[in-house]
């Protein structure tokens, strides 16, 4: 074997095994980054969730009052 295809060799087994290093077990960052875009998401749906009920009562208020303007 020439030595160009053993530096290649070890250069591609190099590669390898940084590959399953960088695959290992998340850590305490990632999981509290997990943590806190599931709570943002559910923030973000109780708010759209609530400027519906207020965009509905705002909506129902103006009925009202243009229904009282007409008496």
């Amino acid at each position: 074997m020439s030595i160009l295809k053993k530096v290649l060799l070890i250069l591609c087994s190099v590669m390898i095994v940084f590959a399953f290093i960088g695959c290992k077990k998340e850590g305490p960052a990632e999981n509290a980054g997990k943590k806190i875009d599931n709570a943002v998401e559910k923030a973000d749906k109780k708010i759209d969730k609530a400027a519906e009920k207020t965009g509905d009562k705002l909506e129902e208020a103006g009925n009202k009052v243009k229904d009282a303007t007409k008496k």
